[in-house]
């Protein structure tokens, strides 16, 4: 029986956030020093506990809808051109999962200039206090250079965001801002290694109880921020998702089990963020340098996972999904005897459905097709042969709950990024 457990949602948000900016690991730092900022920020306005609280949580996630690593390099210029797409991304995003509904609103205008109080609107819609305080302290946060020269760059810093008083930003922030500017701990706590370690644990105090469900949907955004990158990743985790609960369940697998297992199919290609698009829809065969890059993604997606000590079954069933029976995978080499059955489980899964997806190389094959190859492995020793013989006894069952996951993901994608009011 699953557990509900206590967790903390900021420690969620900073793992999520922690996991996006994989795209980019030279921007890693960015969203943790927004939350520093607009958390200071908002004690230096003499906002309540709550509200500091509430500006952390959405100054973490204020990037999400962000998927891209092109999108995230314009993010970082100080004039974004086009900010409201990914904004409104990750509203949407951030809708589906109601601890973070709360902050949807915020995330979704936190590029929304003052405009001398006009700002307060935007598109028929009220524009919080906490949505401007994000885009001052997200401003803020991309003059920032590297701690060794911080110092030095303090001034030029609070006189270019002066230039802005009243036309992008609130002038009581920039009063603020430049009482925290001030203080040499504020710069310095800014370009730290992890300038939000020392705020959360005062924020760490508010814990929501996760059942399984809300767990689903935990993992239902990590699928979506992971596959729809790209158009022809934009429903493998959905279909492997599926496929792999079907199996468990012929395998006997319990009720909450394969919840599990749809939970571990959706995060199974979650180090896939580091993987450029470039790579993802090359139509040709990858070089040896492209090749380690495709190959670390399960190594990546594992240790991200270990970060939350709940989802320990879970990451251990999907992240091990290219290890093989005889030693032969990766990252790990783990043999049978180390490989549990929900991780056979989702091996077999995920050939299945890349086998009979599109790729950028190839149309995807029949199912019959795929099976071959896939009996071909089992033969081989590399994954499991009574796993294979449930997929061939119930191929058709199977393929159909595959590819209506696939159907329904397909729609979602298309909605997600229909964003023309923006």
């Amino acid at each position: 029986m699953f557990k509900k457990p206590m967790i903390s949602i900021f420690s969620i948000a900073v793992t999520l956030s922690s996991t996006l900016n994989l795209v980019m690991p030279k921007m890693a730092n960015h969203n943790r020093q927004v939350a520093f900022i607009a958390y200071l920020l908002g004690a230096e306005l003499n906002f309540p506990l709550e509200k500091r609280k509430e500006l952390f949580l959405a100054a973490v996630m204020h990037d999400i809808g962000a998927i891209s690593q092109q999108e995230k390099m314009d993010n970082m210029a100080f004039e974004v051109l086009n900010p409201h797409r990914h904004s409104e991304i990750g509203y949407r995003l951030l809708c589906q999962f109601p601890p973070f509904a709360a902050i949807a609103d915020i995330v979704r205008f936190h590029h929304v200039r003052w405009a001398d109080g006009e700002g307060i609107r935007f598109n028929g819609h009220d524009v919080s206090e906490a949505s401007h305080i994000i885009h001052f302290a997200d401003r803020i946060a991309v003059m920032l250079p590297e701690q060794s020269r911080v110092l030095g760059a303090a001034k030029r810093i609070v006189e270019e965001i002066d230039k802005y008083r009243g036309s992008w930003f609130k002038p009581e922030f920039v009063d603020a801002f430049t009482n925290l500017a001030g203080r040499e701990h504020f710069w310095l706590d800014a370009t730290a290694a992890s300038p939000t370690e020392t705020l959360l644990d005062i924020v760490n105090s508010d814990s929501v109880e996760f059942d399984i469900a809300l767990l689903q949907g935990l993992s239902r955004i990590f699928a979506q921020i992971i596959d729809f990158r790209s158009s022809f990743t934009a429903t493998h985790s959905a279909g492997v998702a599926a496929s792999a609960e079907i199996l468990a369940q012929l395998a006997g697998f319990s009720e909450n089990e394969l919840l599990m297992m749809r939970m571990a199919g959706h995060l199974h290609d979650l180090g896939k963020v580091t993987v450029p698009t470039s790579i993802l829809e090359k139509p040709g065969k990858l070089s040896t340098e492209e090749w380690d890059i495709m190959r670390a993604h399960t190594y990546h997606g594992f240790r991200t996972l270990q970060k939350i000590p709940i989802l320990e079954t879970v990451n251990t069933w999907g992240s091990l999904h290219h290890e093989k029976l005889n030693g032969s995978g990766y990252p790990f080499h783990l043999t049978a005897d180390e490989l549990p059955l929900g991780s056979r489980i989702m091996a077999v899964a995920d050939i299945f459905a890349a086998l009979t997806e599109n790729r950028p190389y190839r149309e995807g094959m029949q199912p019959k097709q795929a099976l071959q190859i896939i009996s071909g492995m089992a033969k081989a020793g590399e994954i499991d042969t009574h796993l294979v013989a449930l997929l061939q006894e119930n191929l058709k069952e199977i393929d159909a709950c595959r590819q209506a996951a696939v159907g329904q993901a397909t729609t979602d994608y298309w909605e997600l990024f229909r964003v023309s009011n923006f």
